[in-house]
């Protein structure tokens, strides 16, 4: 795939239905090595669960996979190719677990699972948790622990950057253009979008909570992944004295997570609640839910609530991603069930993606952490899928 020359118009080498994170980072990754077209059903890229994401980069978070993957993306977000962004794409903000005096064996396995990644925890006593989040209630800061390198990701800036670094090199994006038809014959895919019909030789599914229908689409089993939905709101409140400056906090029974916003905060209860495919709307008992445990656990006098959204996380049976050819059609690329690490792992994936589709070595950022082909590929997910 070393020609970048389109063999005619529409007619590429890799075709990327999807242009939220996975699909974008895989653009970017792979448009110096072969001519790239991004197919985005919406009107703009990441407008489903990458543009309602509360990213948060820590090495922490996710199976022994997912955070692999994140330490193989560190380097690329402390220190992103020049001109890549215009500010950094990570800002300190640090990660509480909280617990009640009930909780506190889940805050225990908490810090063991969390250590045997190597992060430095902070274990914290009562008052210690209450100087870090003064809202807190007494009743639910007995203990805490703190992860203090976990830091904010600019959604924003990395979905752009990764989106100008393709066009830059050649790739194409299109926005408008839903996946209608797929059909590989004589060794290309013949795409029919809502933007018209495009070739290509390889064709990677990043659609998200659509993969597995894309995937019906183009001939291809599905793998049974499962997209559900998780609210989350932005209140106003009264001012706290430097509370910009909170880390996140989450509950050891992971029912609540909170953290500043832009002079207010984001919460959410944690749901994840089965869904379809579909531009994800919160539920007001998922709100309402939200504000209860808001109140039992905290002293924010919640004034108004000035957004609210629901988002889909798309997860495989085992909650690692999946990327690899699929092993009945081997121009088919599954980029899939990023749930919610797709953003913290997104430059190991595109670096990832590249190498595979292009038949490299995994670069070695990414098998110093461990991870191999076979970690991700598809094929693991598919006994007892239909």
């Amino acid at each position: 795939m070393n020609d970048r020359t389109p063999r005619a118009t529409g007619d590429v080498d890799v075709a990327i239905v999807g242009a939220g994170i996975a699909g974008a980072a895989a653009a970017y990754f792979l448009s110096p090595q072969a001519s790239v077209l991004v197919l985005e059903r919406e009107a703009q890229p990441g407008y489903h669960a990458t543009g309602r994401s509360a990213a948060l980069f820590s090495e922490a978070y996710g199976n022994g996979t997912v955070r692999a993957l994140t330490r193989a993306s560190r380097a690329f977000f402390e220190s992103p190719p020049a001109g890549f962004a215009t500010q950094p794409l990570l800002a300190p903000r640090g990660h509480l677990v909280f617990c009640t005096a009930e909780q506190r064996s889940l805050l225990d396995a908490a810090a063991t699972d969390m250590a045997a990644t190597g992060t430095r925890l902070r274990p914290l006593k009562s008052t210690e948790v209450r100087v870090l989040v003064p809202a807190l209630r007494e009743s639910h800061a007995f203990a805490g622990v703190l992860d203090a390198a976990a830091q904010d990701v600019d959604v924003h800036a990395l979905l752009q950057g990764f989106l100008r670094g393709a066009r830059a090199r050649g790739a194409r994006v299109v926005a408008g253009a839903e996946l209608l038809a797929a059909d590989y014959s004589a060794g290309r895919w013949r795409l029919a979008t809502r933007d018209g019909e495009y070739s290509a030789g390889v064709l990677v599914d990043a659609a998200g909570a659509w993969a597995d229908e894309v995937a019906r689409l183009a001939g291809v089993g599905p793998l049974g992944l499962q997209p559900l939905r998780r609210t989350a709101v932005v209140f106003e409140c009264r001012r706290h004295a430097g509370a910009r400056d909170w880390p996140m906090a989450v509950s050891a029974d992971e029912s609540l997570y909170f953290r500043p916003e832009a002079g207010n905060f984001l919460a959410s209860p944690a749901d994840e609640t089965r869904s379809v495919p579909c531009d994800a709307q919160p539920e007001e008992l998922d709100v309402a839910l939200l504000v209860e445990r808001l109140q039992a656990a905290t002293r924010f006098d919640i004034r108004r609530i000035n957004a609210k959204w629901a988002g889909l996380r798309t997860f495989a049976a085992d909650r690692s991603l999946v990327a690899g050819l699929d092993q009945h059609q081997r121009f088919f690329f599954w980029l899939a069930g990023q749930g919610g690490y797709g953003i913290q792992t997104s430059p190991a994936m595109g670096m990832l993606v590249a190498a595979l589709v292009t038949g490299c070595e995994l670069p070695g950022a990414i098998q110093d952490q461990g991870v191999t082909p076979e970690l991700l590929a598809p094929i693991r997910l598919r006994s007892g899928v239909a």
